[in-house]
């Protein structure tokens, strides 16, 4: 049977975006769970809205089940922060980013609030994430990301030095959950067989 796959929007989302994924991961029978933490529109930081999620999964999830992430936009950094920071990664077999400013968005100044600061390149939050990226080095993480999307600015900051980076050129920003190539792409990684890497042995 195919682990849960967590569904997670991002800034000032919620699940209604995620319905075409949703539905083609049903279709596919990939098993898709869609998350919402919430606020969304940047009023709380990413690591309460990693933290809603870790309790969300905790209640509709055993102890022991594994899960998949996929993470849309600023719903990737909720992932990251959630695998990196809240011991994630003991029970993430994938997770997947689509259009995710890992190394952050010069859109993010459009906003003085909390998740919009942590957003923007050279963050405190950012810079602490990328620090240590060992949590994201122990499962199958995948970053998808467009040359032409005009809200992750720069467009490759969608990148990270970790894992696989998937390009794919497609327009807009807010439909890539819509693209059937993205959907595929996506698909095809949640088949694919995952070989854990052992956790970095505690010296203290």
């Amino acid at each position: 049977m195919n682990e849960p796959t967590i569904l997670v929007p991002g800034f000032g989302d919620d699940i209604r975006v995620l319905r075409n994924l949703t539905a083609f991961l049903q279709k596919e029978q990939l098993n898709p769970y869609p998350m919402s933490p919430q606020p969304s529109n940047g009023v709380v930081g990413i690591e309460v809205l990693a933290a809603q999620l870790a309790a969300q999964i905790a209640t509709t999830f055993g102890p022991e089940q594994p899960i998949n992430l996929v993470g849309f936009s600023m719903g990737g950094l909720i992932c990251r922060a959630y695998v990196q920071k809240l011991e994630g990664a003991r029970r993430t077999q994938r997770l997947i980013t689509v259009a995710t400013p890992h190394q952050g968005t010069w859109t993010a100044y459009s906003y003085n609030r909390p998740a919009c600061l942590q957003m923007r390149p050279g963050s405190e939050f950012l810079t602490d994430l990328n620090q240590d990226t060992s949590a994201l080095e122990q499962i199958k993480f995948v970053s998808i990301w467009t040359p032409l999307d005009l809200t992750i600015v720069p467009a490759n900051s969608s990148r990270l030095l970790v894992g696989e980076t998937l390009s794919i050129v497609s327009p807009l920003h807010s439909l890539l959950l819509a693209d059937p190539r993205i959907l595929r792409v996506i698909g095809s990684i949640l088949r694919q067989p995952v070989v854990r890497q052992a956790e970095p042995a505690n010296l203290s």
